[in-house]
């Protein structure tokens, strides 16, 4: 097929590497444009721009799709299909219909459930045992279109990040597979019943909040890795706070319990942190960690 791909995170790699591996024409790549990143805030392109480039692929990266003069050249590519995943910017319906058999979206999610920017986190943070990848017929809306496809796996103590390549992979090779024989594949209309919607995550919500328990502070930890980083402070010094286990033992919300760092969240239990990352430095292990920077039993986390 003739495809236009629209992605730019490395959540869309894979998708754009499994549909050239499967022989489909990739006619013209869209992505964000290049953002200010670094210590220089030098322009770093997109990991999808870098990846077409790589792979010679022309890229297009417009500010917006809004624009008439846009959507004549995206017509005019005369493309069977347009493949998007986490491109970030809104398609209107000029642009969802041009394609001959429209656009399909990888979404990481099983809808109707975690519609939106962050379906991951949000599904960590939920406590959610399962999660998966949804191809879906996009429509005007917020992950509204009908589903074509499902792919489920469980959470299992997975970190966003863990989740993100894991999803990224069987996202890629579903799209493969219903491209490759679309007329196997209905729409099915989504269910009203279910739906749950996965805001943006603010920075704020990776401060690490002890008192509502262990185990929705656990979340938080896998939730916010690699990014933003779950977080918490010992006077004026954040540290991140990588991966934890749950214990049982009750204390105070905040307060280290012992010398080994596991920190009270009331009543259901206590976080042991056993990867962390001050500012500046690489990931370490906690016992680490307090060789250099003492954190004595008693001591009150912000």
């Amino acid at each position: 097929m003739r495809i236009i791909f629209m992605g730019t995170p490395d959540f869309a790699v894979p998708t754009l590497d499994a549909l050239v591996a499967a022989g489909h024409e990739i006619v013209a790549v869209y992505t964000q444009p290049p953002r200010p990143a670094g210590r220089g805030k030098a322009p770093r392109p997109s990991p999808v721009q870098a990846r077409a480039e790589a792979l010679g692929l022309p890229v297009r990266s417009p500010l917006t799709l809004r624009d008439e003069a846009e959507q004549i050249a995206f017509d005019a590519l005369e493309a069977d299909a347009a493949v998007v995943a986490a491109y970030g910017l809104i398609l209107p319906l000029p642009v969802l219909h041009a394609p001959r058999l429209g656009s399909l979206n990888v979404h990481a999610s099983l809808l109707p459930r975690w519609r939106g920017a962050a379906p991951i986190q949000r599904a960590i943070l939920a406590g959610d045992d399962e999660t998966g990848v949804t191809i879906m017929a996009m429509a005007k809306g917020l992950d509204t279109g009908p589903m074509l496809a499902t792919v489920r796996t469980p959470v299992d103590g997975k970190t966003a990040g863990e989740l993100t390549d894991e999803l990224a992979r069987s996202g890629a090779a579903l799209m493969v597979q219903v491209l490759g024989n679309i007329g196997a594949y209905p729409p099915v209309v989504q269910p009203e019943e279910g739906v749950t919607y996965a805001a943006k995550i603010d920075k704020a919500e990776s401060r690490i909040d002890f008192a509502a328990g262990p185990v929705e502070a656990e979340r938080q930890v896998r939730a916010f890795n690699p990014a933003p980083g779950a977080w918490t402070s010992i006077g004026e010094e954040r540290i991140k706070i990588l991966a934890a286990s749950v214990e049982e033992r009750p204390g105070e919300a905040g307060v280290v319990l012992d010398d080994a760092v596991l920190i009270g969240c009331g009543d259901q239990g206590a976080l042991r942190p056993t990867l962390v990352q001050r500012a500046g430095k690489g990931a370490m292990s906690a016992a680490e960690l307090l060789r250099g920077f003492p954190i004595p039993a008693g001591t009150r986390l912000e």
